[in-house]
């Protein structure tokens, strides 16, 4: 049962080992094999074989400490808890790793969009819109051709950096 134990805090540590250093422990084999397992262990990474090994370890001295099994037994109750536990640790970082998330919105979203300006825009210099930026309220440095009065309605021509628009007013 000893060896079953220790596999088992083997593949947590292995675990805790792959989530602290995040990828650098799989690269230390890197090449080791010079391609001789390409596609047979494509996407297999570190805390799939660690939850494998945990699990493992752990399933066999539970079959031979709980249900009084032997080693082979054990073994094989070990095993097969391991494998799915591996395929499972597999599909789940696959889901994880395969998910996107939308877009950042960038400047190139605020061109055609309307505000409202909220500090007056001289002629020859900056004042400040409000306008909306993927529905939420965003205020930015505004630069106009021709003054622009406090709350005026304004359409955004062009964004030339993260924090300023240039703008012209809408007439009604």
């Amino acid at each position: 049962m000893a060896w079953f134990l220790g596999l088992g805090i083997t593949g947590v540590v292995l675990l805790a080992l792959s989530l602290v250093f995040d990828g650098v422990l799989e690269g230390v084999l890197d090449g080791a094999l010079d391609g001789a397992l390409d596609g047979v262990l494509n996407g297999l990474s570190l805390p799939t074989v660690a939850g494998f090994l945990a699990m493992t370890g752990f399933a066999g001295a539970i079959a031979m400490g709980a249900a009084g099994a032997g080693p082979v037994a054990a073994t094989a109750a070990g095993a097969v808890s391991g494998a799915g536990t591996g395929w499972l640790t597999y599909r789940f970082s696959r889901v994880l790793m395969d998910d996107r998330t939308a877009l950042a919105p960038t400047g190139d979203d605020l061109v055609g969009t309307s505000g409202h300006v909220v500090t007056g825009i001289p002629a020859d210099g900056y004042g400040e819109v409000l306008v909306r930026l993927a529905g939420q309220p965003v205020k930015f440095a505004a630069r106009s051709a021709v003054p622009v009065a406090l709350g005026a309605e304004v359409w955004v021509e062009a964004a030339p950096s993260a924090t300023s628009v240039v703008v012209r007013q809408i007439d009604h």
